[in-house]
């Protein structure tokens, strides 16, 4: 009886610890499964979680954030931006990538120094003079200096750094009888003169004399001795520069920068008989304002139409002038090419018709007309491999030319 009760305990037992067992692996199990569901579920939410790498002028933070852009990332990891503080990328952007270099632009005190006109303080978050003053709304002329330089006094001015602008002298220049406001870095009449490459003529007279020194409203004048100059003010046309877009069809213009007119002032000397103009010289050409180029994006790509025209590769051959003694090496790599189907396509690439080229557009005419395809293959092959056989024997060890 004894016996048969330890029996039956010890048999209790170890029931016991199998159930355990059992327990601890479908609990462990679960706990796989579940794992694998969630990081089924993270990577189909790609860039659910953003990393910044934070640059707060000498600090760097790592902040790892799920917002939607970088102004409640920043709130959200406690990160203040004051009203005249800028970032990069900008506040309200949106966080669409994995990682980002964020960078912080702390406004500080600046004091602009313009000399004549007194000092303008204001908070900005930009490094340069040109910038600072952009935001200050303070123009400057061509001829005038500013620099940003650390402040001399912090105390006394209550900025960290200063811009400093150095204004050109205004005057008053009689050039042949035009007059127009100018501007000048020049000490003297005569360095003015050389810094606008001014040269004067044996019989050209000014005033005052090139010793003099260049003040604030000023006339300078200069003018013909002898015989009568007449000043004219013409325009200067502004050069177009053209930025081709093979996305774009032919035909396609934007104007990314538009032109502006320069201007000169262009001197005659005349000369007067009898009242009446006998004849006409031009003395001098000073440009006064440089002309601004304009920038033209026009579409390159042509409005390419499929082949429908019918015949075969020997006519083809002959009226794009391919030599007969070439047509071996021509047949050879087209066939591999195209297989001489004038509207084949690379799906993957887009090189188009006979000569497969890429892209499509650079055949003069229509990539898919094949007397057009082989003008342009016969040109390209010359002109790169010397002639037909160098473009065999390239193709033949690249399969591709």
């Amino acid at each position: 009886m004894i016996l048969t009760n330890s029996i039956k305990d010890n048999f209790s037992r170890r029931m016991i610890v199998v159930i355990i067992s059992l327990a601890v692996v479908l609990v462990a199990m679960m706990l796989i499964i579940a794992n694998q569901v969630f990081a089924t579920s993270s990577e189909s939410r790609p860039n659910s979680k953003h990393v910044l790498t934070v640059h707060d002028g000498n600090l760097k933070r790592g902040v790892l954030t799920s917002k939607h852009n970088l102004r409640e990332a920043l709130i959200d990891a406690g990160i203040k931006i004051g009203a005249h503080d800028i970032t990069e990328p900008a506040l309200d952007d949106q966080l669409v990538d994995r990682i980002y270099d964020v960078t912080i632009y702390r406004a500080r005190p600046v004091a602009v120094v313009d000399s004549g006109k007194g000092v303008v303080k204001i908070m900005s978050p930009y490094r340069t003079a040109k910038q600072i003053l952009k935001q200050a709304n303070i123009k400057l002329v061509d001829e005038d200096n500013a620099l940003l330089k650390k402040s001399d006094n912090f105390i006394q001015s209550g900025a960290v750094e200063e811009v400093v602008i150095d204004r050109a002298t205004k005057f008053k220049l009689d050039f042949f009888g035009k007059v127009a406001d100018t501007y000048s870095q020049s000490m003297t009449v005569g360095q003015m003169l050389d810094s606008k490459n001014i040269e004067l003529s044996k019989d050209d007279r000014i005033s005052p004399s090139v010793d003099a020194v260049l003040t604030e409203g000023m006339l300078v004048e200069i003018w013909h001795e002898g015989r009568q100059a007449v000043v004219k003010n013409e325009k200067v046309k502004f050069k177009i520069r053209q930025i081709k877009d093979s996305s774009k069809k032919i035909g396609y213009k934007k104007i990314e920068q538009k032109g502006v007119e320069g201007e000169q002032l262009v001197t005659y000397e005349v000369v007067i008989k009898n009242k009446k103009e006998a004849s006409r010289k031009e003395i001098k050409r000073v440009t006064t304002k440089q002309p601004k180029e304009q920038i033209e994006v026009v579409g390159t790509k042509q409005n390419i139409v499929k082949y429908t025209g019918g015949g075969n590769k020997e006519e083809w051959l002959t009226k794009a002038g391919i030599p007969r003694d070439k047509w071996g090496y021509a047949d050879s790599i087209v066939t591999r090419e195209s297989g001489w189907n004038p509207n084949a396509t690379n799906r993957s690439s887009g090189a188009c018709g006979l000569a497969q080229a890429l892209p499509c557009s650079k055949v003069p005419g229509n990539g898919y007309n094949p007397v057009d395809s082989l003008r342009w293959m016969n040109r390209y092959v010359n002109s790169r491999y010397g002639g037909w056989q160098g473009a065999y024997n390239f193709w033949q060890a690249n399969h591709w030319y």
